[in-house]
């Protein structure tokens, strides 16, 4: 690990070396705590960054502290990149790398000519929200539940491993102004979860700590959707817990997107001495219920 984070340069590139695709082995192993899966592996990375696929390395000098990689899509005719692994070693999240490494890829996207990138991520997990949403702009549209099936790692274990999809638009405006720095003021997000109808009712329970209670059919053009502050804490009092949560969500996110709301935001939010997530949804006004 490097001695000093806070100075220390980073620099993203294509990777080159065998070495540098097995050191990627290694960050998968240490961002998702794998123990029976395995990591994706050097040869693969290899022959997709080779072939029309994108492998980026961020290094703090000769160290390989994160990495995202990908490659061509294609649905109904669109073609897209697909980003399917992103991961910063734990000593250096917190610290934008997962930024630089997106704005990275968006550029090198952009120079093979394609305008989109699309990946999948736990919708319950916030830092990943607040990135993938509010930091870079993109927008979630389908709802994958279980989408890879049981999973052993340290991150997925005794959790069914529901995703949301997201699409990147690389030239919208508002993608553009959120890699800016453009972002919406905390004022501006309390206003809006105020004026916004809540899909699931939450209360704290005898441990202190918010728990989703009910569900609430859409009926407003603006919704707000809660999620845990953070899921990992959930999960480490109690896996009931953190189900629950899934459970809720899930039913949440499936009602809406089935009745016409498009996730517009992210955004979390200080209401008293808590911290709280939350997703915003719209619906245009024509838009009648599915």
């Amino acid at each position: 690990m490097a001695s000093d984070q806070s100075t220390t340069p980073v620099d993203i590139h294509r990777l080159e070396s065998p070495e540098e695709y097995r050191a990627v082995e290694a960050v998968q192993r240490e961002a998702w705590g794998f123990t029976s899966d395995s990591p994706v592996p050097a040869p693969i990375q290899r022959a997709i960054n080779d072939n029309g696929g994108l492998v980026l390395g961020a290094f703090a000098g000769s160290e390989l502290i994160g990495f995202t990689f990908g490659f061509v899509g294609r649905e109904e005719g669109k073609l897209f990149h697909y980003s399917h692994m992103t991961a910063v070693r734990p000593p250096w999240q917190n610290r934008h790398v997962g930024l630089a490494l997106k704005s990275r890829q968006r550029e090198e996207v952009l120079r093979q000519g394609l305008d989109e990138v699309r990946w999948t991520y736990d919708p319950l997990q916030s830092k990943n929200a607040g990135l993938n949403v509010r930091r870079l702009g993109g927008r979630p549209d389908r709802y994958l539940p279980h989408y890879y099936g049981v999973m052993a790692d340290a991150i997925n274990q005794d959790l069914e491993t529901d995703r949301v999809r997201l699409v990147w638009q690389l030239n919208d405006p508002r993608v553009e102004e959120r890699l800016r720095g453009h972002l919406p003021l905390p004022t501006n997000e309390e206003d809006r979860l105020r004026s916004s109808e809540p899909l699931i009712e939450t209360a704290r329970g005898p441990n202190g700590v918010r728990q989703p209670m009910a569900l609430r059919a859409p009926s407003s053009l603006s919704l707000n959707l809660e999620i845990p502050a953070d899921l990992a804490s959930a999960r480490a009092r109690d896996r009931d817990e953190a189900r629950h949560w899934r459970e809720a969500t899930r039913e949440a996110f499936m009602r809406a997107l089935a009745a016409g709301y498009t996730v517009d935001d992210f955004a979390v939010v200080s209401l008293g001495d808590e911290r709280r997530s939350f997703y915003f949804l719209e619906r245009r006004p024509e838009a009648g219920a599915a």
